[in-house]
């Protein structure tokens, strides 16, 4: 019981870094020295310094002799940082309780041997599978080269994002839409389609109040490069970079422009979006639309979770969908996900969900 509501607080902290520590993994640390916490950590800004080092400065001399929980096996190889386990075994650790074991092959179970070979006790698999969806962009990046991806939609109860005209401000309530940001601040990356780019001239900012600066990398799918240089994207990338995936060649201000290869619609094909962003050390991908690209990811089996925002209105058949059409042509070829759980946010629901695995 002990190690599972250490390793509750080890968790909570890891949640506290997400969207600031990619290409590296977030990751919460706690040591405990008779029944007393007495360092903690989480990793910060661009991964460094880790959780372990964090805590271990706030331990002291008093982790001589404690127990470490960490929410992913401590690293083994030397990077930016010397290696965790030593600086673990340094330290005095006693015994250490790891939630998950690392898949990076640099790691993957050299970290434990380490501390095994220090004589330090080693516990694994202390709430394994919550640790495991915090970093699941960091194993599905180390695993199939990609990021997490998540689909933000913000409906009406009859799944529509706009009225007829195209009208879409707003549909939810301002507690829904301050979610809305803080789900940007927990992402590494935001992307939207350029039909959404050009209708709403969205800045795609965190705008919470003292996470400004957690705004993350703003992505657009243009087949055609017909975002204006007028645009909010463009004008402010040189304050917050902003990657333009395309199928042609050519610039676009100070935002950068890569061409990659296109699907069978002509447009910038969204595995290949998925393996260039995994390249740059993108660990966790929101998508905010519009309904073209949500369409575009569900159809590749490529939507690891959902966040369903609904308000209580309807807009009828002539709204805009959340989702076009998709290539499944009976049940079996459906995208299937289970609920994670709702909440209610003002007048609106949230309904948050995970791919069927």
């Amino acid at each position: 019981m002990t190690d599972l509501l250490h390793m509750r607080h080890a968790l909570a902290l890891a949640g506290r870094a997400l969207g600031t520590t990619a290409p590296n993994p977030a990751v919460g640390c706690v040591i405990v020295k008779d029944e007393r916490v007495v360092g903690r950590g989480w990793t910060q800004v661009g991964g460094r310094p880790h959780a372990e080092t964090i805590a271990l400065a706030q331990a002291g001399e008093a982790a001589r002799g404690a127990t470490a929980y960490v929410t992913l096996e401590p690293c083994a190889h030397q990077g930016q940082t010397p290696p965790c386990a030593n600086a673990l075994i340094q330290a005095g650790i006693a015994r250490v309780v790891v939630a998950v074991e690392d898949p990076d092959p640099r790691v993957c179970g050299k970290g434990i041997a380490m501390l095994w070979d220090a004589d330090i006790e080693v516990a694994s698999g202390v709430l394994e599978h919550e640790a495991a969806l915090i970093n699941q962009g960091f194993f599905l990046r180390v695993k199939e080269e990609r990021p997490l991806v998540t689909l933000k939609i913000a409906a009406s109860l009859d799944g529509k994002t706009a009225t007829v005209s195209g009208q879409s401000k707003w549909i939810t309530g301002p507690e829904a839409r301050r979610h809305g940001h803080l789900l940007r601040a927990r992402h590494d990356a935001i992307l939207v389609g350029v039909e959404t780019a050009l209708a709403d001239d969205p800045e795609l900012t965190c705008r919470i109040a003292g996470l400004e600066d957690r705004s993350p990398l703003r992505i657009v799918l243009d087949t055609r490069l017909r975002l204006p240089e007028t645009s909010k994207l463009v004008k402010t990338a040189k304050q917050i970079p902003t990657l333009v995936f395309t199928a042609i060649d050519g610039r676009l201000g100070d935002a950068e422009v890569v061409r990659v290869a296109r699907d069978a619609r002509g447009r910038p094909d969204v595995g290949a979006v998925l393996k260039a962003l995994a390249r740059r050390g993108i660990t966790r991908l929101l998508v905010e639309g519009g309904a073209s690209v949500h369409a575009a990811f569900l159809d590749r089996g490529l939507a690891d979770r959902l966040e369903v925002f609904r308000a209580p209105l309807v807009l009828g058949a002539s709204g805009k969908s959340a989702v076009d059409a998709l290539a499944a042509f009976d049940l079996d070829e459906a995208s299937r996900f289970v609920s994670l759980g709702r909440r209610a946010l003002g007048a609106d629901l949230l309904e948050s969900f995970a791919a069927k695995a």
